[in-house]
């Protein structure tokens, strides 16, 4: 994920939703800050280390995430209400023990493209849950692959999947198997990188959330969060796969979304939107 350095304004933010600190600020429900609070005593001791650990590295720290208070609102919301869940993050960053620490006693995993940048992370934050991945597009096919797709049947609805699916030049069919094991209840999408032509781009991180999302066998949507949606890729790919139908929020550069299950044939076209 993209941060960036400056005053440790966003602080607060952070410590609103990790322990006592909340009090200080007004950015989040009083109601909701007595609960995460109360609930902290009954933690485990490797939970309430991820805590501890997000308040120590975010009071020392003057990095801070790119995404602004009210973007991370709009997530914070959601694992309020959802936590304990399954949390998929692409992007890897300073940010992280902060998302993690939003959701102690869920499961919360990183995918990030850099294996050196996940070595650096992971050295100072080993409680964090990460995997390198390789991305086999460039930013520059955007256009190509946008129309390719509809052309080949491996990446078509209303059977379409991303576990061994190489056919199909978007699906990142080569994660690891707990990726494709467990159902996700949040996807943040705010990487790879995508701001210049040789870059991996967002392409298939997108379209793979749609497929997890439609391939959802629990109950409930899929909440799938897109930031930079400033950026003319991200913002094609998103009203492409992800539909603006299904977009409940708009905050800043992030767009959430709800994405239902196609599971249970209630649409059978060859469209994902």
């Amino acid at each position: 994920m993209g941060l960036i350095t400056g005053k440790p304004w966003f602080l607060a933010v952070v410590l609103a939703g990790v322990l006592a600190a909340v009090l200080l600020i007004s950015g989040f429900s009083r109601a909701a800050d007595r609960s995460f609070l109360c609930s902290l005593g009954s933690y485990t001791p490797e939970q309430n280390s991820l805590q501890l650990g997000a308040i120590l590295h975010y009071a020392t720290s003057t990095i801070v995430p790119q995404q602004s208070n009210a973007e991370i609102s709009v997530s914070f919301d959601v694992l309020r209400r959802a936590s304990p869940c399954n949390f998929l993050v692409f992007g890897l960053g300073h940010d992280s023990l902060m998302w993690s620490s939003f959701n102690p006693r869920g499961t919360t995993i990183f995918l990030e493209e850099d294996p050196k940048w996940v070595q650096t992370v992971l050295k100072d934050a080993p409680m964090l849950r990460a995997h390198t991945v390789r991305y086999p597009t460039q930013l520059s096919q955007a256009n190509e692959l946008l129309k390719y797709y509809k052309t080949d049947p491996a990446c078509l609805p209303p059977d379409v999947s991303l576990k061994g699916n190489g056919r199909c030049r978007l699906a990142l069919s080569g994660l690891p198997d707990e990726i494709y094991d467990k159902e996700w209840d949040l996807i943040m999408i705010d990487a790879p990188r995508g701001y210049f032509a040789e870059a991996p781009g967002r392409m298939g991180a997108i379209y793979s959330a749609a497929v997890m999302a439609r391939n959802r066998k629990k109950d409930g949507v899929t909440h799938v969060f897109l930031h930079d949606v400033d950026r003319r890729v991200e913002k094609m790919f998103a009203e492409e796969f992800l539909c603006a139908r299904n977009r409940v929020k708009a905050v800043g550069r992030l767009w959430h979304f709800e994405i239902p299950s196609e599971r249970n044939g209630s649409r059978s076209n060859t469209a994902f939107c």
